[in-house]
């Protein structure tokens, strides 16, 4: 015989293996008992199986059983309990397998389901769900009513998640089932981080609710804090919708509260009643205690020095709201920070933030003021806002302001190429007359042409022995070009 289910208990028919069955009524039926029986099965030394049954009715009830996989079957008072001990379960294979003998989870008859365990004590060495794969289980699991509910230790996790299956119909989530976690650790190395960012590339039939907790997370290596999720799946005239109604990362250093929503964007092939790509849009306010101890967790270490204050904006992508498309990303976003310094690093090692550390102009030009970026140029304040159009970053009004210098910047940085084209102005000396300019409203609408351009300012700014530069090339390695300017130049743009 050969027996075609999921390992452990698949086999060949030339392998032997010891089966026994037996089915007993209950003697007391005789005597004007109820009309029971027993069903005993033995696999061997891998299962044990025993359901007690009431047959009074048109169809066996089952009043309760147990079922033990590499363990002793236990013996519960009411329902259905199972006991498993297993080197290797791969949770995908036994859905298909139940879809296949009972049917589709949400078509399955009572008297299917009654065979089945509510109560599950789960021992497994290597256990995979889906994409995941979580090492050294200890579950508790239990399910009532349609909801499933777990206690579960591994490697990669602890804590408690309920799962509520989805209903054929029924809002604010309902369809699509339900996601409940409170976890005290989360893990996902970096050979499943990608898994996860592609979990939707694809839309799915229906999303769940998601409301989960994890108060420490470990992405790839990289100790994220307490993360807080709350979402609900909405269906609208173009299909689904899900709701980002909470994202919030706490840490030491820094705290991110975030709403969005993952649905199908405007365009032209709605209007026409075709749904068009899905597109993901988050409104965030990132409010920043120390920057550089920020970056250090996130894994870029030894770029910035201290720093405080807040980024705010909205961004948005086409694809998965697990991974940002660079080629699709827009958005805008308001930078306000105090008190930093930006350190002195290997070019490319800070990628982006390379682009405002300006080491590459002490680098390539022999200047007067050298010592202001060659050992890491300190801020009192950085403002600025960026406008980010298919994954190409856009500024006019960038501005850094320290004790010994002012940096003016306005340009573009090319998010996927990993390119700039920047016009950068420094005045190294600070005075009466230039701290006007440090402190003046620089209009997002007309840039730093409008503000360098004011009559009032030019004799200072030429006092300062102010200079002007255009960055362009890669991050990696930037070229640096010293722009020549006349006293004529200011007033023309006037």
């Amino acid at each position: 015989l050969a027996v075609n289910l999921p390992a452990p208990l698949a086999k060949a028919a030339e392998t032997p293996l010891a089966l026994r069955f037996s089915n007993t009524v209950d003697p007391g039926a005789a005597s004007g008992g109820a009309l029971r029986d027993t069903l005993r099965l033995e696999l061997g030394n891998l299962v044990q199986v025993s359901y007690l049954r009431d047959l009074s009715g048109p169809e066996p009830r089952v009043l309760r059983g147990g079922i033990g996989v590499m363990e002793p079957a236990p013996q519960p008072a009411t329902g259905v309990a199972a006991s498993i001990n297993l080197p290797r379960l791969v949770i995908d294979e036994w859905e298909a397998t139940a879809d296949r003998l009972f049917g589709a989870a949400d078509t399955r008859e009572a008297g299917a389901t009654g065979y089945m365990p509510d109560a599950i004590g789960l021992r497994v060495q290597e256990l995979r769900a889906g994409q995941r794969r979580l090492t050294n289980v200890s579950a508790g699991l239990s399910q009532e009513a349609g909801v499933w509910r777990a206690n579960v230790d591994a490697d990669q996790l602890n804590g408690y998640v309920e799962y509520r299956l989805p209903t054929r119909r029924g809002g604010s989530g309902a369809a699509g089932g339900r996601v409940y976690a409170r976890l005290a650790r989360l893990s996902l190395p970096k050979d499943e981080t990608a898994q996860v960012e592609s979990l939707l590339d694809q839309q799915p039939a229906s999303l769940p609710a998601l409301d989960l907790v994890v108060d420490n997370l470990e992405l790839r290596g990289k100790k994220l804090g307490r993360v807080e999720v709350e979402a609900i799946n909405r269906g609208n005239a173009q299909g689904s919708e899900w709701q980002l109604s909470k994202f919030n990362i706490t840490t030491p250093e820094a705290q991110l509260a975030a709403t969005g929503s993952w649905g199908v964007g405007a365009g032209a092939g709605v209007a026409r009643g075709v749904p068009g790509p899905r597109r993901a849009v988050m409104d965030f306010t990132l409010q920043v205690a120390d920057s550089g101890a920020l970056l250090n967790r996130l894994g870029t270490p030894g770029v910035v020095r201290g720093g405080k204050g807040q980024l705010a904006g909205q961004i948005g992508w086409t694809g998965s709201p697990f991974a940002l498309d660079y080629p699709t990303l827009t958005g805008q976003i308001n930078v306000a920070i105090d008190a930093g310094q930006f350190l002195k690093v290997e070019p490319g090692a800070a990628r982006l933030l390379g682009v405002l550390s300006l080491q590459s102009l002490p680098r390539r030009l022999s200047l007067d003021f050298r010592d202001l970026f060659q050992e890491g140029f300190a801020f009192d304040n950085l403002t600025g806002d960026v406008k980010i159009g298919q994954g190409v970053a856009v500024t006019n009004n960038l501005r850094m302001r320290g004790v010994q210098a002012l940096v003016l910047m306005e340009g573009n940085a090319d998010i996927e190429r990993e390119t700039q084209d920047l016009r950068v102005v420094v005045v190294p000396e600070i005075s009466a007359a230039t701290a006007a300019l440090a402190a003046a409203v620089i209009n997002p609408a007309l840039g730093l042409g409008a503000l360098l351009a004011q009559a009032i300012l030019k004799k200072p700014l030429t006092e300062a022995n102010t200079r002007e530069f255009r960055v362009s090339g890669s991050w990696a390695d930037p070229k640096v070009e010293r722009v020549e300017r006349r006293p004529e130049q200011d007033t023309a743009k006037k």
